[in-house]
Formats: C-alpha cells, structure tokens, sequence
C-alpha cells in the first residue's frame, strides 16, 4: 500500500532512478542534523517519484527515511532479518515489509530491488552494507551507483582511510572514484544521476580488469614439483 500524497503543492521532479536503497542507521544519533538530512533526503526522493528499498527498521534513521518516503506518496520496500526485528522495529512500520534469514540475504534482496544505493550516517552495518556495494561494484557485480552523504563530516575518516589503501598500493585509484560524495541531498543525487553513463564505464572497465587478473591467476598453479603450469580444470567453476 502506498503512502498519502502529500507532495502535491511540491514541484515534482522525475528521477532517473526508479528505486533508491537507503542505507542508514537504526540509531538517530546525538546531532540533529542527521535527522534533518535524513529527512531532507526522503523528501527529494518524494520530488523525484523515486521509491525507497531500505533496511525495514522503523527506529532511528531508518524510521525516519521510511516514513519522509511513505508519507510522500512512494513505495517502500523494508527488508529486514528475523532475528532483527526485536531490534529494529517498535511500533507500526510503514509499506512493504519482507522478512528475509539473514544479513546477506538482506543484502542481495536490496540490492536486487534498487537502481542506486545511498548511505547516510549509520554504525557498523551502515558502513558494512556501504563496502559491500562498493566492493561488488568494483568486481563488477553490479554497475548502480554508490553514494555516500557524508552529514557535518561524518564519514571523513573512513574517507580518509580509502585514500590511505590508495597510497599504499590496497586500492586502485579506479576503484576508489567509484563511491560518490557529497554534503547535501540534493548535490548527492543530482550527481548520482548525471554521472550514472560515466561510472557505468568505470565499473565494465574494473569488471573486465578483474576478471582478467582472475583468468591469468587460475590458468597458472604450482605443481607437485613447485613448477608453474596451466590448470584449465580451475575454469570450469566458473566467473567469480
């Protein structure tokens, strides 16, 4: 079921991204301005008609983004663990809930459903969800858009800690453009969205990359004898 219109004296916007996963935390925070940018970011996904998969949480951040979306009139989408929603959900939840095993599941059902994913502020599995989609970016899983809203600095040492896997030789400078940053909401997804042909370049480019260091690795191996031969057999298991 959707939610009430209440966009309607709202200039709307059409966004090229049907569906947006929001990744954030089940927590709200100390700083009120996560809220506002939570609640910022609800509301230009609602200008754009641009509908919400999400963690399926209705506290904290996560609460927030879903209700902003429902409210606007958009789907929602949750996608929540069993064993979370002790955790996650208090009170009435708003849209489509799916209850999924486990914490990869919850991955995969999100990522399937979503043409871009955003990370708000958030704790460990914010972050882990955010490395996740880069990561399979980068190995040209998938070819959506990573965005980052980094909130008054939030993620600025994580950011940080990227830039040190580029200087000491962990991260290809490739792979490291492929998570857009920005400040605001609005700058977050207009960037996303004008810079979508780009990073689909980008990312065939690190996916062929990646597949050709994986070839070149499998087609080599040491024998009994320490002597590196072919070993075709390792191809038959297929991409990874």
């Amino acid at each position: 079921m959707e939610g009430t219109d209440l966009s309607s004296t709202t200039e709307q916007k059409l966004g090229r991204f049907k569906r947006v996963c929001v990744f954030c935390g089940s927590k709200a925070g100390y700083k009120s301005t996560y809220a506002e940018a939570t609640i910022e970011l609800g509301k230009i996904l609602v200008q754009r008609k641009i509908d919400l998969v999400y963690g399926g949480g209705s506290v904290g951040l996560m609460g927030l983004i879903s209700q902003t979306v429902f409210s606007g009139g958009c789907h929602v989408l949750g996608v929540i663990p069993k064993a979370l929603q002790i955790h996650e959900i208090s009170g009435e939840t708003v849209g489509e809930v799916k209850t999924v095993a486990d914490m990869h599941q919850r991955k995969s059902e999100m990522a399937k459903h979503a043409d871009a994913f955003v990370a708000l502020p958030g704790g460990y599995g914010t972050m882990e969800e955010l490395l996740e989609m880069i990561t399979w970016a980068q190995l040209g899983i998938h070819d959506k858009p990573v965005g980052l809203l980094n909130v008054d600095g939030y993620y600025d040492s994580l950011l940080a800690l990227f830039d040190k896997g580029v200087e000491e030789g962990f991260i290809d400078n490739a792979a490291r453009k492929i998570v857009v940053i920005a400040n605001t909401a609005e700058e977050l997804i207009q960037t996303m969205e004008v810079g979508r042909g780009e990073e689909r370049i980008t990312h065939c480019i690190l996916a062929m990359f990646c597949r050709s260091m994986w070839l070149s690795m499998t087609r080599l191996h040491p024998d009994k004898d320490g002597k590196w031969t072919n070993n075709q057999s390792l191809l038959k298991v297929g991409n990874p």
